[in-house]
């Protein structure tokens, strides 16, 4: 679901609209859908009012927020952070305030937890893990991730997923299917295929298939980043690939695997969102699938990085 706190998605919505145009009652539609005829009503009514756009998530924050903490005594509780280098329970003892208050102010100023401050300096001893200032290429294009998930192949009436994990079940011996992964730097667009290998010709054709997909999206690649392998580092097949399209090779710093971040965190969703996300009856299965979630990755998924659009949305900007 795109709103965390959201009862329909925007296709149900949509579902709602279409079903009442095309003459349904909306008590049916809302029976039909699981879902309040007052529901039916609302969408209904801003799709008529605003269109389409009227039918995207709006954000749950109250207009107003009157109880608030007040900039002056926001102010004193980043000051006594700093002075005393001490945490909400200790704060709240000396302002005379709720901890849980104090621990929101010192979160929305983004203040480093205690645990990774010197107490006698208050200076800070190690680095965050997370940044909130995030790296991407100014155009589309301008550089490719590229990289292979290992998966095990899934036995022919399903794995332990469905029957548990007897030794019988546990699919040994039927090998390894290699998720080949594209996303595109600056839009997070993603193009993946499931091949039988990671060798240099299987990863050069891949490349080629995948350009060709980013060029029918009005996406031409300039750059592509990988790991060191030997498939992308001196693979003849995969060197003469990029020099035909026209690519320029780049690699990521040895031992720094997140250096390719955005491929690695996409193999994540990936495992997730389509990998492991159902138990799945077979390999052959789980392969036709792989479309489909790539098909709603791209055009449908909220993505953290891109303001809770999907991906497609950086081509239209």
């Amino acid at each position: 679901m795109a709103h965390a706190n959201a009862r329909t998605t925007v296709y149900a919505r949509k579902l709602i609209v279409a079903r009442v145009r095309a003459g349904h009652r909306p008590g049916e539609v809302a029976k039909q859908l699981g879902v309040s005829r007052q529901t039916v009503y609302k969408w209904v009514r801003r799709w008529r009012a605003e269109g389409e756009a009227g039918l995207a998530d709006r954000s749950s924050r109250p207009h107003r927020l009157p109880r608030r903490t007040s900039a002056e005594r926001t102010a004193a509780i980043v000051a006594a952070r700093k002075a005393h280098h001490a945490g909400p329970v200790r704060l709240a003892a000396i302002l005379g305030l709720a901890a849980s208050t104090i621990g929101a102010v010192l979160r929305r100023a983004g203040l480093p937890r205690l645990a990774d401050v010197d107490r006698l300096t208050g200076e800070l001893l190690r680095g965050r893990r997370h940044s909130q200032v995030r790296y991407e290429r100014e155009h589309p294009g301008d550089l490719l991730h590229v990289d292979v998930k290992k998966l095990g192949r899934v036995p022919v009436g399903g794995g332990w997923r469905i029957h548990g994990r007897r030794e019988e079940v546990r699919g040994r011996g039927i090998g390894w299917d290699y998720v080949h992964v594209a996303i595109d730097d600056h839009t997070r667009l993603a193009y993946a295929e499931v091949l039988p290998d990671e060798r240099t010709g299987t990863c050069a054709g891949f490349l080629t298939r995948a350009v060709a997909w980013f060029a029918a999206q009005g996406v031409t690649i300039a750059r592509v980043l990988t790991d060191n392998a030997k498939s992308y580092r001196i693979g003849a097949a995969w060197i003469a690939a990029c020099a035909q399209l026209g690519i320029a090779r780049r690699f990521i710093k040895p031992g720094r695997p997140w250096t390719n971040g955005k491929a690695e965190r996409f193999n994540r969703t990936l495992q997730s969102e389509w990998a492991y996300a159902t138990a799945w009856a077979s390999n052959e299965e789980r392969t036709v699938a792989l479309d489909g979630w790539l098909e709603h990755y791209n055009t449908a998924r909220s993505h953290s990085a891109l303001g809770g659009h999907p991906p497609v949305s950086r081509l239209a900007a």
